[in-house]
């Protein structure tokens, strides 16, 4: 016959002492109160949203003339004639986020002429105010990757290609 061991609290007879049902008993970590987990329930907010409302305060910030790298821009360009559609306003945006922290990297194109450091600082104060209010995590960090200048010159051969095309097709 096989003997039981004999732990504290088990129905062999034994009965465990105070100080040894403190020792093992398992430490409860008292659950930390915020804007985002209260008494009443925990609130999750996916990735997805703090992109999008990232994206949309980058856009707002003067000197910002696009989102996103040259082949992420050309693929926006076209899913945007598809009827229907909707404009992607997380492209250029990625975000690491725990429960109550993000981090948010943002890919941009600015405007020829405009201070990339003031451009940047923009981002960083529009970003953080508008997904911390929004969202009530708290933004770690902002990190912003410039990844083209925008020319003047470049809209007059956009619409040089444009109508050139528009005249192959007739």
């Amino acid at each position: 016959m096989a003997e039981s061991p004999n732990t504290p609290g088990a129905s062999s007879g034994v009965v465990a002492t105070p100080e040894e049902q403190k020792r093992n008993a398992s430490v409860e970590q008292p659950k930390r109160h915020d804007a985002l987990h209260t008494d009443r329930g925990d609130t999750t907010i996916e990735e997805t949203v703090v992109q999008k409302l990232a994206g949309m305060a980058t856009r707002e910030v003067p000197g910002v003339y696009a989102m996103g790298s040259a082949g992420r821009r050309a693929f926006s360009a076209l899913a945007e004639r598809i009827p229907g559609s909707q404009t992607n306003v997380s492209g250029g945006v990625s975000v690491e986020k725990g429960e109550r922290q993000t981090a948010i990297d943002v890919s941009i194109v600015v405007d020829y002429g405009i201070s990339i450091v003031d451009v940047s600082q923009g981002i960083r104060r529009n970003v953080i105010q508008s997904v911390e209010h929004a969202t009530g995590l708290e933004v770690l960090e902002v990190n912003v990757n410039v990844t083209d200048v925008h020319l003047p010159d470049d809209d007059k051969q956009d619409q040089q290609g444009q109508q050139d095309q528009k005249t192959e097709l007739q």
